[in-house]
């Protein structure tokens, strides 16, 4: 696996996770889910509280009742002041009539309770006292007693002769809740048990509805996705007539929209490509009887008068430059007719290099690093291309001394060759180093236009045609301000060898 392959599969893997973790249908799931269970929760609470509240309302307002009717019936008979056995006779005869519940009557120093055993003092408050004996009407209050809950009621006995008065005795009852607490717990239990299917279903419709909202959006995202890669003729199917549908109807808009530029100007860019592969064509022929007589003019320059045979010099330098960028107009169309196949060879890369200065007269020139043993696959005449336009730039544009230094290194992405052209000039202008492989483009444009050698001299596409050979190799140019002044080319180029195969 290569590192672009690497590359997108790590990416979908991110995606893939990203989706899994922030996605759209585990929101909605989430939200569908948590609405559920606030809803549950709080119809749970509010439950538990209104059945609470009527189970303790109908305990008490029994309780209250059934004391007053009781004290009514057994007061009816009893005498006032008491004595401790009629009062303790008074405490019985309520608390038997009450559901046998404990009783407790008091009248000033004389307490009586219906069951001698029971701890009474803890569950009657002073405040449930203080309450009764300042007020005519029945009191309760719930406590808490050795972790159990209990109402106790309590009442002043009053005579109704007339006026209401209080004959000083005060009767306390205390009702065991623990049967109450039982059944609100039992309903809570039953409750909070059915939470569990309601979220279970909530999840399950969330995941209904989130299927059937991200299906369309699936659709629309997998679309994109293709028109991103390449295929404009990716639609999605418009149905309904929602938000959704607007969407997918306005990206087929656009992707239709998209497909017509697209088409047009593929049209133009091949009737571009045609134009000046068809010029260049039809140039070859005049400027080849052109380059002919220039010839022969500059061997019989030195028998003309000055200004002819420097009319005849010109001549010959304009017609062979111009020979020069017919023949670079046409490389140039067929990379953008991607026209090029790579003669791919094992090639000794220091051979390849010395070869190309020494074809050029430049050995003496250039000072050369070149280890042997360098070998790999490579199209040795579109290399030499490569080094004749770097170093021929580099000897017309720097300063002495010119380097080429060739190394074989191991990258992140597998091993890699690097062929470095250095100079010591005055390195690149401003603002030149993002443009200098563009087409045309020219950084010195005050530089001699009469100058002759094989790398392109003049015609402002030398080192575009030298990427698009580095590129086709796999590999790219880079340039660099030296550390010492001047520029540094640096070719990259991966070390295939033959078995390897190319492309």
């Amino acid at each position: 696996m290569n590192r672009t392959d690497k590359g997108g599969h790590a990416a979908a893997v991110k995606r893939r996770a990203r989706r899994l973790v922030g996605g759209l249908r585990i929101r909605l799931v989430v939200v569908f889910v948590a609405v559920a269970l606030i809803s549950a929760v709080t119809a749970t609470a509010l439950a538990y509280r209104d059945a609470r509240t009527a189970v303790l309302q109908r305990t008490q307002n029994t309780a209250v009742n059934d004391l007053r009717e009781q004290v009514a019936e057994v007061a009816a008979d009893f005498d006032v002041p008491p004595d401790q056995r009629s009062l303790a006779r008074f405490a019985a005869e309520v608390s038997e009539g009450i559901g046998a519940r404990i009783v407790v009557a008091r009248h000033q120093d004389l307490v009586a309770v219906s069951d001698s055993l029971a701890d009474t003092e803890s569950r009657i408050t002073a405040e449930l006292r203080a309450a009764v004996r300042a007020g005519d009407e029945a009191r309760f209050q719930r406590v808490e007693w050795r972790g159990e809950p209990y109402l106790v009621v309590g009442m002043p006995v009053t005579y109704a002769d007339g006026d209401r008065r209080t004959s000083g005795l005060e009767v306390f009852a205390i009702t065991d809740l623990r049967a109450e607490r039982d059944d609100t717990a039992a309903l809570l239990d039953s409750v909070r048990a059915g939470i569990v299917p309601v979220v279970l279903l909530a999840a399950v419709l969330a995941l209904l509805a989130a299927g059937t909202v991200l299906r369309p959006v699936r659709k629309l995202g997998r679309a994109t996705r293709e028109l991103a890669a390449g295929d404009l003729g990716s639609r999605t199917a418009v149905t309904g007539h929602d938000e959704l549908a607007d969407l997918a109807r306005t990206f087929n808009e656009t992707a239709d929209a998209l497909q017509a530029s697209d088409a047009e100007l593929r049209e133009q860019e091949a009737k571009a490509r045609r134009f000046v592969a068809d010029v260049s064509h039809e140039l070859r022929t005049p400027l080849a009887a052109m380059t002919m007589v220039a010839t022969v003019l500059e061997e019989d320059a030195d028998q003309l008068p000055p200004d002819a045979a420097r009319a005849a010099r010109t001549v010959g330098a304009e017609t062979a430059r111009l020979a020069r960028l017919v023949e670079d107009l046409m490389e140039i169309s067929r990379f953008d007719a991607k026209a090029v196949r790579l003669n791919a060879a094992e090639t000794d890369l220091a051979e390849t290099v010395r070869a190309s200065l020494a074809l050029r007269g430049w050995t003496d020139r250039v000072h050369t690093r070149l280890p042997e043993g360098v070998r790999a696959a490579v199209d040795r005449r579109r290399i030499d291309v490569i080094v004749a336009n770097l170093v021929g730039n580099a000897l017309r544009h720097g300063a002495p001394p010119v380097t080429v230094t060739l190394r074989a290194a191991r990258a992140a992405d597998g091993e890699q060759v690097t062929l470095e052209v250095a100079d010591h000039g005055p390195g690149l202008p401003p603002g030149a180093r993002e443009r200098v492989f563009d087409r045309f483009y020219k950084a010195d444009e005050s530089r001699t236009r009469g100058a002759s050698d094989d790398s392109g001299q003049g015609s402002g596409l030398g080192t575009a045609i030298a990427l698009e050979n580095a590129r086709l190799h796999g590999g790219t140019i880079d340039v660099a301000d030296g550390p010492q002044g001047g520029a540094v080319f640096t070719l990259r180029l991966p070390l295939r060898r033959t078995e390897e195969g190319m492309e």
